[in-house]
């Protein structure tokens, strides 16, 4: 494994550097991201050099005993098995994780020609609602760090000015939800959140945000 590290060239050495320290910091990399520049959806270079370099890399995370996979159907490589590593996400994230989840599921459902779904900020606090998640709407600085957590991992992007966020504020949903939640993941949370939410009103439990 290292002598074919080392019949890398040296920019093909720093790419393969980049790329081991996005997939652990990040855990999936896609094959098209939004650009804002060009306001469409463009190829990712390190998605296309991991894809070229996979058997190697493989090998390297399987070392630590770490899965390499790819769904070349959703555009995604990515990385698990890593047990108690990575940041524990807070409960307004979870939540949005599992909305996102829901909302990509049922416009999918909708449109099945596209791997594209778009929502705003409005939907998904409507929807918040609709399963009585949280009490009262979360105030934006929460939003804004339950969103950074899950733009860094590759699951959402926001179309519209960060800064900015308001009700019609455009959200584009990434695959890789699909590889972070199960269907069937995101309904037991509902039901779970549900039931917290039903406790802390009788006073018999409050979890808080």
């Amino acid at each position: 494994m290292l002598e074919q590290y080392k019949e890398l060239n040296t920019a093909d050495q720093e790419s393969m550097q980049s790329a081991i320290r996005k997939l652990l910091s990040q855990t999936f990399l896609l094959d098209r991201k939004y650009d804002k520049k060009s306001g469409r959806m463009a190829s990712d270079r390190e998605y296309e050099f991991c894809s070229r370099h996979r058997e190697f890399l493989k090998e390297y995370f399987g070392v630590a005993g770490i899965l390499l996979e790819q769904n070349e159907e959703l555009g995604i490589i990515y990385i698990q098995g890593i047990e108690g590593a990575g940041e524990r996400l807070t409960k307004l994230t979870t939540i949005y994780l599992l909305l996102l989840k829901l909302l990509y599921d049922e416009k999918m459902a909708a449109v099945s020609t596209s791997t594209q779904v778009f929502v705003t900020l409005g939907e998904l606090n409507s929807k918040m609602g609709e399963f009585r998640l949280v009490r009262g709407l979360p105030s934006v600085t929460e939003q804004k760090k339950a969103f950074a957590a899950l733009k860094k991992y590759q699951i959402v992007e926001f179309l519209d000015a960060y800064d900015e966020m308001g009700e019609n504020s455009r959200i584009l949903i990434y695959p890789s939800v699909n590889l972070a939640l199960l269907r069937e993941d995101a309904a037991e949370l509902v039901h779970t959140f549900e039931e917290t939410e039903e406790e802390s009103e009788d006073g018999t439990a409050d979890t808080g945000l």
